[in-house]
């Protein structure tokens, strides 16, 4: 016997819609089969094997020889589930001689019509859904309902769920509606699954002892941080004291020297001039004694005047190196540049002050005339900062063409500061290009400089700004009402934080599911399979008998419906109303449900094995040799308990 090991490959069905073709598995299966039944080595006893209805010859005679070469059968014998299901239930009398069968199976569903006990074949109907699909489907739509437990949603719990939960409705539409409609009543037909859930732990307040040693690691914590910065402090103080040592001696070889061996000292040095190294000895002083804790005194105040700002620009160009000209040039315009921005802002806080004032009278005078007045200017500048910041952003269109479309190229985007501003620092590349650079030495070039600074647009960006936050506070002052836009962005609520999962999260609902699955077996269309439901079946099975209407007639008063997915609630009075629609008015019908769906078709072969007509209805390993597979073509048995 041969064992099949799950450990090293997949299992798989060995049927493709109720149709054996993969024997390999199949092998399997009867290994397993007859080694629970005691067969070790051969089968010494005759086998009937149940099939589909109309199973293909290539199959039976596959299944033949798989049992007569490997297991040593005497004699085979094929009959149809559904046949013997039907045979079982006419002795319990719950159906007649004549009759339909219409079995839900796994993968497929069929009808049969019965004439004198025995199954019309050439009338019978199939489609290709069954029990299979019904719990696929549900699980499919859990899993695209709650698809982060996913895993949950397993073939056995979704077969658990379809079992226990699952019903047929009795008008599919009505029962949609009811659930669109009705809360109430959709809320009682609502079926809930509570998943596993661990409440996350409650964080309790810390004890005394807890907050003692976490402020004990964090005082350990603080005093080594403390032991690090007197340790970096106490390095650079160190090398503070180094350089000023250096500095110093550098400065007593100047004095000692005469001036042919100066140059060279300061070149060793890497200074160009000796004030630079008494510049370099002040500011050296002032970090040591900045390192040390100790007061700058008087340095600050020598610091911050201009002759140790800029040493070179009182010393005349005869006594000045190439290099030092140049420095003293950089001076002169960083000088300049400095005193002139001095100069802006003394002016600019003289206005400032005169317009407090005259603000201040008018306010005075007449208050709500002073308040709409800043209402207005607060109104225009917010425009204004907001247009500047649109047309940075994506580019203002001043060309005229408003409602053209395209680009806009960046001459376009630029006003007249920027325009001018260009056009100086074109000017003046090209005046550098024509001999020696002397921009800066004229206070005239303050101007120009002025001018082609970025921070003085005639825009006034940074005016605009100021001012309107100046507006923003007068009015917060006056009116208690006035909310900046600002603070109005402020005040917007924060998205929601994730709030933490909790049971409700973990609690699968299974509402139009219970339903809408089994609907497949009338609409197999809901899951891609263009074929006609069961109910729709029963006409086509009855249209393919050649018989009279009366026959037809009889044989709907005897409907036996067997099958797993049989067992669903509602499903016979779903049938007899879907099966009414195809029958003629006012005409007989009966349906009735087998005494064992699932069991029903085995009681059947059981007692068909056991009779005494079983052994005339084989045949032998001889026949299958004589015969080959054409046995098979016109092979049936006549099906008697």
């Amino acid at each position: 016997m041969k064992y099949f090991d799950c450990t090293r490959s997949a299992v798989r069905s060995p049927f493709d819609d109720d149709v054996v073709y993969q024997f390999e598995y199949m092998e399997y299966i009867l290994d397993y089969g007859f080694d629970r039944l005691g067969a070790s080595s051969e089968v010494g006893h005759p086998i009937l094997m149940t099939e589909c209805e109309c199973n293909p010859s290539f199959s039976r005679a596959r299944m033949a020889e798989l049992l007569f070469e490997t297991y040593g059968v005497p004699s085979i014998a094929f009959g149809i589930d559904n046949a013997f299901s039907y045979k079982y239930n006419q002795k319990l009398g719950n159906c007649g001689e004549d009759g339909l069968a219409i079995s839900c199976e796994h993968g497929t569903c069929h009808v049969v019509p019965f004439l004198k006990g025995q199954p019309v074949l050439g009338a019978c109907c199939r489609t290709n859904v069954g029990g299979f699909h019904v719990t696929d489907f549900l699980r499919q739509l859990l899993t695209l309902k709650y698809p982060y437990h996913m895993a949950n949603f397993t073939w056995e719990k979704a077969e658990e769920l379809k079992k226990e939960h699952c019903y047929v409705a009795l008008d599919y539409l009505s029962e949609l509606q009811i659930f669109k409609n009705n809360k109430e009543e959709a809320e009682e037909k609502t079926r809930y699954w509570q998943l596993p859930w661990v409440p996350p732990p409650k964080e309790e307040p810390p004890s005394e002892e807890e907050l003692a040693r976490k402020a004990a690691l964090r005082e350990k914590a603080g005093q080594r941080l403390r032991e690090m910065a007197a340790a970096k402090r106490s390095q650079k103080i160190v090398e503070l004291e180094k350089q000023l040592s250096y500095l110093e001696e550098i400065t007593e070889q100047l004095d000692e020297a005469e001036e042919s061996e100066s140059t060279a000292i300061l070149g060793r040095s890497g200074y160009l001039s000796q004030q630079e190294i008494k510049s370099a000895i002040l500011k050296a002083t002032q970090s040591l004694r900045k390192a040390k804790g100790e007061s700058n005194g008087n340095e600050e105040k020598a610091d911050a005047s201009a002759a140790d700002k800029y040493p070179l620009v009182s010393v005349p160009d005869e006594e000045l190196t190439p290099e030092q000209i140049k420095e003293k040039k950089k001076q002169i315009l960083l000088k300049t540049t400095t005193e002139g921005k001095l100069r802006a802002k003394q002016k600019r806080a003289e206005e400032e002050a005169l317009r407090e004032k005259q603000e201040e009278q008018k306010r005075a005078e007449n208050p709500e005339l002073y308040l709409e007045e800043l209402r207005a200017r607060y109104s225009e500048l917010s425009e204004k900062f907001e247009q500047r910041k649109r047309q940075k952003v994506n580019g203002g269109q001043t060309n005229g063409n408003h409602g053209s479309s395209g680009g806009v190229g960046r001459g376009e985007r630029l006003n007249a500061a920027q325009k001018e501003r260009m056009r100086l620092l074109a000017s003046a590349a090209f005046d550098r290009g024509k001999g020696e650079d002397t921009f800066g030495m004229r206070d005239e070039d303050w101007l120009v400089y002025n001018k082609m600074s970025k921070d003085n647009d005639d825009d006034g960006n940074d005016d605009d700004e100021s001012e309107l936050v100046r507006i923003a506070s007068k009015l917060q002052e006056i009116d208690p009402t006035f909310v900046s836009k600002s603070e109005a962005v402020q005040l917007t609520p924060e998205p929601p934080k994730i709030r933490p999962l909790t049971a409700e999260d973990y609690r699968i609902a299974i509402g139009i599911e219970r339903f809408r699955c089994p609907e497949v077996l009338f609409q197999p269309g809901m899951i891609g399979i263009d074929q006609a439901g069961i109910d729709e079946m029963v006409s086509i099975s009855l249209r393919r008998l050649m018989e009279d209407e009366s026959v037809k007639q009889r044989l709907c008063q005897s409907i036996l419906v067997t099958g797993g997915s049989s067992l669903f609630p509602g499903m016979i009075p779903r049938l007899e109303s879907g099966i009414r629609q195809y029958r003629p008015y006012l005409s007989p019908l009966k349906l009735v449900r087998a005494a064992d769906p699932i069991l029903d078709a085995w009681r059947g072969a059981a007692a068909f094995g056991a009779s005494s007509k079983f052994g005339k209805q084989t045949f032998s390993l001889a026949d299958y040799r004589e015969h080959g597979e054409n046995l098979f073509h016109r092979y049936n048995i006549v099906y008697s308990l």
